[in-house]
């Protein structure tokens, strides 16, 4: 068997197609089934060689399926993940990890209580750039970490619609939860952690409503600060348009600056490059550019599934937390709308 791992996807949607059942078959493994109520998602998945189910009845019972990708809307998962605890298939879910904290905390007893092994899909601790950046910190190369800053930004309007023609569901509250800060914050978050080795302790955030005719958030700042000390910021929108520079990552420490460009993101590539606090004097720092951070998620998550002592660095725990943050970050940032 090897770790050429069978995988079911839950909810066939534009990222599920585009960015992870491509990185299925770029590890190795294979894409066995699918689950969604959509006939032109199954036709789709049936045109790439694997089963597909309108629910979850069948998809279960399906034996071939080792690993599943949960992808539905955010308000699905605690019913996908639950489910799937209780037929002990190892799972993956998108972030965040609900549309609500209870949610989040049920899905987390459901881990607890099946012993299942889970992980929540932050692909960019899977990115190489992030990888590489990690190991820089690691060796000391910036010193001692003082702040981490984030822009992750794009530009999503009320009329998008995903390369599967399904609606937007990313601006609807109740699917959702939220708009930008619920899609895109849960990652810089989880980078925060990834990178300092600790995870944020104290949040807060402001949201804005400015460019798009939307009921959730179209922006957000937060700040956070780390057990440690560690000071976080990070801008993201989905009122920044596409063509401007709007993904950027910088750790700074006592003795340099990491900077990473343009690697936050489904896709390969970016830039990486370390600046020496004393000279001023900035150099590249190479890593894979092809790999991308789903192909690396899911090699990564096999081994795992293969491997249980790798296992510790996936936590059900740690994810609640990343969500207990967010909702902590959207109750601040009402308290501060105004009277």
């Amino acid at each position: 068997m090897g770790d050429r791992v069978g995988w079911g996807i839950v909810g066939y949607g534009w990222v599920a197609r585009e960015y992870m059942a491509p990185g299925i078959r770029a590890a190795g493994h294979r894409l066995v089934a699918i689950c969604d109520p959509g006939e032109a998602s199954r036709r789709a998945a049936e045109d790439e060689g694997a089963r597909a189910y309108p629910d979850l009845v069948g998809f279960l019972a399906d034996s071939e399926i080792e690993a599943v990708y949960v992808a539905t809307p955010n308000h699905l998962h605690r019913e996908a993940v639950v489910a799937l605890a209780k037929a002990g298939k190892a799972v993956l879910c998108e972030k965040p990890m609900a549309a609500h904290l209870a949610d989040a905390d049920a899905m987390a007893e459901a881990v607890r209580g099946s012993g299942i092994f889970y992980g929540t899909a932050f692909d960019q601790r899977h990115h190489p750039g992030h990888r590489a950046m990690r190991a820089a910190i690691e060796a000391g190369r910036i010193g001692t970490v003082t702040a981490v800053r984030i822009v992750y930004a794009c530009w999503l309007d009320r009329a998008w619609t995903s390369i599967a023609g399904q609606d937007n569901w990313r601006i609807d509250p109740v699917q959702a939860g939220g708009g930008a800060l619920m899609d895109l914050a849960p990652h810089g978050l989880d980078l925060v952690d990834f990178l300092t080795g600790e995870p944020i302790a104290e949040i807060a955030a402001l949201t804005q409503v400015r460019a798009q005719d939307y009921a959730v958030d179209d922006g957000a700042l937060l700040i956070g600060r780390t057990g440690s000390g560690v000071l976080a910021s990070l801008h993201v929108a989905y009122n920044c348009p596409d063509a401007l520079p709007r993904r950027r990552l910088e750790v700074t420490g006592t003795a340099g600056m990491l900077t990473a460009i343009d690697t936050m993101g489904q896709v390969a590539g970016g830039s990486l490059t370390v600046t020496d606090g004393r000279t001023g004097r900035s150099e590249a720092i190479a890593f894979d550019a092809k790999a991308s951070p789903f192909e690396e998620q899911v090699r990564a998550f096999g081994s795992a599934l293969r491997r249980p002592e790798e296992r510790a660095a996936y936590s059900a725990e740690r994810d609640l937390h990343t969500m207990r943050l967010i909702a902590r970050a959207y109750a601040g940032a009402r308290n501060t709308d105004g009277p």
